[in-house]
């Protein structure tokens, strides 16, 4: 099976549901909403300031044509589009990466509470696995985003016996 490297984490090729030739987008395994996900450069490149000027444009062009798209799907009415550069603004995982949350009325009872919750949720949850999301539960999501970017949609089970190294 393929994977992806994304910071101290290495990443299924199954949870990843749009790639381009610079950046990569997968489900979170620990959404705050429902359809939190995350665009990264495909280069583990921990600090904002050292992308290429060519890696900046493909992520944020990748992060707006993934933000239409879990917009629409999870039936949201506005997006938060959330970058943590450094440990102080709230990074845990040291790879650039883009937070797109789909919004909707009363989501939160404060609108700016998305931010505490982004910045805490890798700290509760970070030593209890069995309150992440299952592999299963991913790779469906993953699944069903792959089909609005017109990438290979194979079977699960078939997908896990047949993808090859990247």
């Amino acid at each position: 099976m393929s994977t992806f490297r994304f910071g101290q984490h290495i990443i299924r090729a199954s949870v990843v549901f749009h790639q381009t030739e610079l950046s990569f987008a997968l489900v979170n395994r620990k959404p705050v909403v429902p359809g939190h996900v995350l665009v990264c450069p495909l280069r583990p490149v921990e600090r904002f300031r050292d992308l290429r000027p060519d890696e900046v444009a493909d992520l944020f062009k990748t992060t707006q044509k993934v933000a239409d798209v879990v917009e629409k799907h999870f039936q949201g009415t506005s997006l938060t589009i959330s970058l943590q550069d450094g440990p102080e603004a709230g990074q845990t995982v040291k790879h650039v990466h883009v937070h797109v949350l789909p919004r909707k009325i009363g989501d939160f009872e404060n609108n700016d509470n998305v931010y505490d919750e982004l910045q805490k949720h890798d700290q509760q949850l970070e030593d209890v696995p069995e309150k992440w999301r299952t592999e299963e539960e991913m790779e469906g999501e993953a699944f069903q985003l792959r089909m609005y970017f017109n990438e290979p949609q194979k079977p699960l089970v078939e997908r896990r016996e047949h993808e090859g190294p990247l």
